[in-house]
């Protein structure tokens, strides 16, 4: 199949496209050529800044492809225009979601029958995929826009641009750094391997049976926080020094209770290469984002610190046979195999400011 691969050099996309050519297909990828790529040779390369229409139209307009994947629109306006030059001239249009769509579960694990949250608490990140998602499947439902939404979850693996997520992680045991942990430890969680959501979102295409629909899309295990620092530690082959920060406190920081300006300091800075997810976050709610660093936890605006946040994939097995390779364990352990291959052990440097702070307020320093 001939697929155009929307971003395509970063992180997701650049996995998508790698599972792409190794299965034969024809790919192209656009972007605005800013970021540097490792792409195999046979795959094609376009050049357009997506929020520029005309230029979009001006890249795109002769080109014809079977299947389009979206992994880098942020809003709905970013997707119109795309949707808009390709109705009527492509088979299947994928659009990479995030879970952070979903409200305060009742039940786990959520599925995608489960409700959203459209609510204040909602960032404009997450407002915007909805706005994207009730477009495309409304435009199925009306003119039969053969179009499928795919929510990641948390995503670890290589090449991941977000250094503040399983890096921080890595460098903070490195150092021999207390860990901090929220509460018991009990709370439980989900990520899944970058390259399990390249093989989900190739198995998806052209798959009339899904049209329509939307497909969580994470990781296979579920884990607690404790377990998560001991899986990092066993694989780094370091004893981790554990703080257990007290549930009374916890809900004072997710609360603003309290002299909150050492964690409004101490929130994990966006890399150069960016987050948009993670800095609309930081503007939305500084206290939650410091404590996301601390351990990778799922829209704090949402969830409270310890809700546990894991996510049904068997629609994915149902509708196309999907399930994920990696267990928690070896997702890790490649993630720090490709760490310390491309030495960031030696080359990032964290703030770590905001952990201090609060060790200094426990006595655990």
């Amino acid at each position: 199949m001939k697929v155009l691969v929307m971003g395509g050099t970063r992180f997701n996309g650049l996995a998508l496209v790698q599972e792409l050519v190794k299965w034969g297909h024809e790919v192209t990828v656009l972007n605005r050529g800013q970021s540097e790529a490792r792409l195999p040779r046979a795959v094609g390369r376009l050049y357009a800044d997506r929020t520029n229409h005309e230029q979009l139209r001006e890249v795109l307009g002769t080109e014809e492809f079977d299947v389009v994947q979206d992994l880098s629109g942020y809003a709905l306006a970013d997707v119109q225009p795309l949707v808009e030059l390709f109705r009527g001239r492509i088979g299947h249009y994928l659009f990479g979601s995030s879970t952070v769509i979903y409200a305060r579960p009742r039940v786990l694990p959520i599925r995608e029958s489960d409700s959203v949250d459209r609510s204040e608490r909602q960032t404009e990140y997450g407002l915007q995929k909805l706005k994207v998602e009730a477009y495309l499947l409304d435009l199925y439902r009306r003119e039969g826009f053969q179009a499928t939404v795919v929510p990641l979850s948390m995503v670890l693996g290589p090449n991941n641009m977000v250094a503040d997520r399983e890096q921080r992680m890595f460098q903070r045991l490195l150092l021999g750094r207390p860990v901090l942990i929220p509460g018991d430890g009990t709370t439980l969680s989900q990520i899944g391997h970058v390259d399990d959501g390249a093989v989900a979102m190739r198995m998806l295409m052209m798959q009339p049976q899904t049209f329509g629909k939307r497909y969580n899309l994470t990781g296979r295990d579920y884990w607690s926080e404790e377990a998560y620092v001991d899986t990092f530690a066993d694989i780094i082959g370091v004893t981790p020094h554990k703080v257990f920060v007290p549930a009374p406190v916890m809900d004072d920081i997710y609360a603003g209770k309290g002299d909150q300006s050492s964690v409004r300091k101490g929130v994990p800075a966006m890399n150069k290469a960016g987050d948009s997810a993670a800095a609309v976050m930081a503007k939305h709610d500084p206290r939650a984002v410091g404590v996301r660093g601390l351990i990778q936890k799922l829209a704090p605006n949402i969830h409270h610190w310890n809700d546990s946040t894991f996510f049904s994939v068997e629609r994915l097995w149902e509708d196309v046979g999907f399930r994920p390779a990696y267990t928690f364990e070896a997702a890790v352990e490649h993630t720090y195999d490709w760490f310390r291959r491309e030495k960031l052990d030696e080359s990032l440097q964290f703030d770590f400011s905001w952990e201090d702070n609060l060790l200094e307020r426990l006595g655990a320093r």
